[in-house]
């Protein structure tokens, strides 16, 4: 058993059988990248979006998760999948063109859930609202990219938004029923380890439903990239990432579900951290340094800010 609350055990629970995600590129942008706040993304983002690799690219919806399902049943045996909406701002759009995408992918058979990705300051009051009637009618959740609970880190890696913006957004989501994923980044530059670790009680107070850590990656392609080779960026070693991440989680709300614990880079792209590409033993590591403290998630955990 996980000694954290693990998205894959929840989707045992609910479903009883081997769940996989499928990702679908569905041609959105970002207001960070077509002049409406900015032209060059975030520091970390490249010319596909952030983590999104694998894809067929260039089909509609439904070819994209066919596609996906063959590979997944070969090599997962899944039987159920979900459609996860990963590149870019995925809410970007009127009402009336996201819900043909998100129908095209629920229209799909096997296809049991809906996993949306975007940004707080791309979710207006009828967008919501559209993503309500799927939190009631499917699995379902919203994936939102805090990256880091400080204005200033936001600023320095070119976000575009701040952090009230997505508190804003996670207060309106909850008034709706909507579950939210925070993505979270650890090693950003400039912030410290107490730093880092304050971001799980800014989690437990604003009663996030589930988290994904990511470890910063330095991608070719990226400004990210441009300040590691300058030296004004350093990467992490896997040990203190590893006991950072168990760290982090013995303060967060064990109610809360575990999305991710390191990060996916395309082997071709990715400049550092070259051991990142390693990822279940990573995953081995943390499990086994959670088992020598003999902690889990939740640990230190003081309860809910109220």
């Amino acid at each position: 058993m996980h000694r954290y609350n693990a998205f894959s055990d929840e989707l045992k629970r609910v479903f009883g059988c081997k769940v996989q995600r499928l990702s679908v590129d569905a041609g959105f942008t970002c207001p960070n990248r077509d002049g409406s706040l900015g032209s060059e993304g975030c520091i970390f983002c490249g010319g596909k979006g952030s983590g999104s690799y694998g894809i067929l690219r260039g089909a509609g919806v439904a070819e994209q998760l066919e596609h996906a399902k063959e590979v997944m049943v070969r090599k997962y045996k899944a039987s159920r999948f979900i459609a996860y909406f990963q590149s870019y701002s995925n809410t970007y759009a009127p009402v009336d063109h996201l819900k043909a995408l998100y129908d095209e992918a629920l229209s799909v058979p096997d296809v049991v859930g809906l996993i949306v990705g975007t940004r707080p300051d791309c979710l207006p009051p009828d967008t919501l609202d559209l993503l309500a009637s799927y939190a009631e009618r499917c699995y379902f959740w919203l994936e939102l990219g805090l990256q880091s609970p400080l204005d200033r880190t936001l600023s320095a890696i070119g976000r575009g938004h701040d952090v009230a913006s997505f508190t804003t957004a996670v207060e309106e989501c909850k008034k709706r029923g909507i579950r939210v994923c925070a993505h979270v980044i650890l090693g950003l530059p400039g912030e410290s380890r107490e730093e880092m670790l304050a971001g799980a009680e800014f989690l437990n107070g604003i009663g996030v439903d589930g988290v994904k850590l990511h470890l910063l990656h330095v991608m070719r392609g990226t400004r990210l990239a441009d300040q590691y080779q300058q030296g004004e960026v350093r990467e992490m070693d896997r040990d203190r990432y590893v006991g950072l991440v168990c760290d982090y989680l013995e303060r967060l709300d064990p109610k809360i579900v575990v999305q991710r614990l390191t990060g996916d880079g395309n082997r071709q792209d990715l400049i550092a951290p070259l051991w990142s590409l390693h990822k279940f033993e990573v995953l081995n590591c943390i499990d086994n340094e959670l088992k020598r403290r003999g902690s889990r998630q939740g640990s230190v955990f003081k309860g809910r800010i109220s």
